[in-house]
């Protein structure tokens, strides 16, 4: 079983819109054989508070464009790891530092990356 094209296709917009708001290093993973309840991660980090926030902003905005509403959003109090639930993606905003402790891509780097089609130089901003 692998991610479906509809999960594939979320994380994307969701990636771009991250990135439109200057969002840092997205990855996408396929966790379909691993999880049953989704089956994209997709991980981006914001060098502060304030951008983590905006960063949400920005892709909540850009999929309820495409009538994708998350599920259920966790952790936007404090804006240091947000959680966006679509249900088969699930997205992960992190601090900065937040991501480099928790590190969630060695937890899933036996899961296939996802290719994002992004430019590689915004890829790796």
């Amino acid at each position: 079983m692998t991610a479906t094209d509809h999960a594939t296709w979320i994380a994307r917009l969701a990636a771009q819109a991250a990135l439109d708001k200057l969002a840092l290093d997205p990855v996408a993973f396929d966790v379909s054989e691993r999880l049953a309840i989704t089956d994209v991660f997709l991980i981006v980090a914001a060098g502060n508070e304030r951008q983590v926030g905006a960063v949400v902003d920005g892709i909540e905005e850009e999929l309820l464009k495409h009538g994708l509403k998350t599920v259920r959003r966790e952790g936007d109090r404090e804006n240091r790891w947000v959680l966006m639930d679509y249900l088969d993606t699930v997205v992960h905003v992190q601090h900065s530092e937040e991501r480099a402790l928790y590190a969630l891509e060695r937890l899933w780097k036996d899961c296939p990356r996802i290719d994002l089609g992004l430019p590689e130089d915004a890829a790796a901003r």
